[in-house]
């Protein structure tokens, strides 16, 4: 039986970071979902519907990706698909501590599902979406950073 994991974020937009832990991860695991997640103390630049677009477009060359979104409880999303593993991904030390929170409240909740940190690559240690937006807003490079779909998207957004 192949283990279901879960990718969870906001995704706005998606990085070559976060590309890079969903490829990793669908290479350990049998399928990985991405869970798109809305998130109501965020102004998000691209709408849910655009985000799981990208991403679908993004990841299509890897069969066992799926995208979809929640707009609930991760723990709650992860459980009625299925999964038993929730992939995060670290860029630093100061991401540990929030992440270490979260996976102690989602092992509160339900302790049959574990959560696999997986470290960035380096390349991308500094990257986040909110960096990315901030760039593309003025016109800066942002090639490298994102996917090509990604780049397209948000210099016609900020035109």
């Amino acid at each position: 039986m192949s283990k279901i994991a879960v990718v969870p974020g906001t995704f706005d937009p998606l990085t070559n970071g976060h590309l890079d832990i969903i490829k990793r991860a669908a290479s350990v695991f049998g399928q990985v979902n991405i869970a798109v997640m809305v998130n109501s103390n965020k102004k998000p630049l691209f709408s849910v519907d655009e985000r799981i677009e990208l991403i679908r477009e993004v990841t299509a060359s890897i069969p066992n990706v799926k995208v979809e979104s929640s707009s609930g409880l991760l723990i709650d999303y992860a459980e009625s698909a299925g999964a038993s593993v929730i992939v995060r991904g670290l860029r630093a030390v100061s991401d540990f501590e929030y992440e270490m929170q979260i996976t102690s409240m989602n092992r509160f909740l339900d302790e049959k599902i574990e959560t696999f940190f997986i470290m960035t690559n380096n390349q991308y240690s500094f990257l986040s979406s909110s960096i990315v937006k901030e760039v593309a807003k003025y016109g800066g490079e942002i090639s490298g950073l994102v996917p090509l779909q990604v780049e397209q998207a948000l210099k016609r957004r900020f035109q």
